[in-house]
């Protein structure tokens, strides 16, 4: 038993292979949310004070933005124009790399009153009208909208929106939905703690508090990255990010495949040790019958 605790450690140790990244403990601490783009970049959201900076993979920091009210920080898929909705002041921000501000759109002279809003691209956004119960596509470069589709879902559960290719995206802390634009339910599963949505490309992507899904249309969704002692989660194209222990790892893809292998050792060594414990307690038990019969043989019987 101690020979087999003796090689799962070293085989855990040559298969653990993640990096610490060198950031202050304390602001990792505070961090209600975080957010990587695909140049190692990494931005802190901080519900305390309702911050937002960014930092470089070695903790310099590169730009702040400090708000008066709570904003929702859009998926970073372009670090030159990223994204940030506000409910409570009904508007929408464009900043630049440095997280100066690009743009302010001001939905209170247009719309009655926004849930939620998803930037398509830097001409479009996605618009739910909780007035109207309906999705909006409108272009802010001309103010104009293009499309209204009526929204046959609860405002109240949603907490992120995504549209891409005629399909919208639906996230509520507990379940996934996908949907045409007449609102024909195409796919619907489970998630526990969901956060929100992250695009690569044609992959759309579900963060939840300490996992990662992908979802694939024929398959469904599939878990790619999971620590039930994750604080917080997030990925780029090329690496896996968490906040464990106030500590900031990276992972690879390399590493990612070795985290399994790691997992996979650790459930058999879990069964091992089960079928070692059910041998012992079988052993014992003959031991005992057996001890019984000679006392019985010594009595005479």
């Amino acid at each position: 038993m101690k020979l087999l605790s003796l090689f799962l450690v070293f085989f855990f140790c040559s298969v653990s292979a993640q990096k610490v990244l060198p950031f202050d403990t304390l602001k990792l601490k505070e961090t209600k949310d975080m957010f990587t783009d695909d140049y190692g970049n990494i931005y802190l959201y901080r519900n305390k004070d309702f911050s937002f900076t960014k930092y470089d993979s070695l903790g310099k920091q590169l730009g702040k933005l400090m708000f008066t009210v709570p904003f929702k920080v859009q998926e970073i898929q372009n670090p030159l124009t990223v994204a940030l909705f506000s409910e409570n002041a009904q508007e929408m921000k464009f900043v630049d790399q440095n997280l100066n501000e690009i743009q302010k759109l001001d939905f209170k002279q247009k719309f009655s009153f926004i849930k939620h809003a998803y930037a398509e691209d830097l001409q479009q956004i996605w618009l739910l009208d909780e007035s109207t119960k309906r999705l909006l596509q409108y272009n802010f470069r001309n103010e104009t909208t293009i499309n209204s589709f009526p929204f046959d879902a609860s405002f109240d559960e949603v907490i992120d929106l995504l549209v891409f290719e005629n399909k919208v995206y639906v996230l509520s802390k507990n379940q996934f939905r996908v949907y045409n634009l007449k609102f024909e339910k195409l796919f619907e599963a489970p998630v526990e703690n969901a956060k929100r949505f992250r695009r690569e490309n044609e992959v759309i992507l579900i963060i939840s508090k300490n996992s990662i899904f992908k979802y694939i249309p024929e398959k469904g969704l599939t878990k790619i990255f999971d620590d039930p002692d994750a604080q917080i989660v997030d990925k780029n194209s090329l690496s896996y990010f968490e906040i464990k222990g106030n500590k900031l790892y990276l992972y690879t893809l390399e590493d990612i495949a070795d985290l399994k292998k790691l997992r996979d050792a650790e459930n058999q060594k879990k069964e091992l040790e089960k079928t070692i414990e059910k041998l012992e307690k079988e052993k014992s038990e003959k031991s005992d019958i057996l001890k019984m019969m000679d006392e019985i043989q010594d009595l005479g019987f």
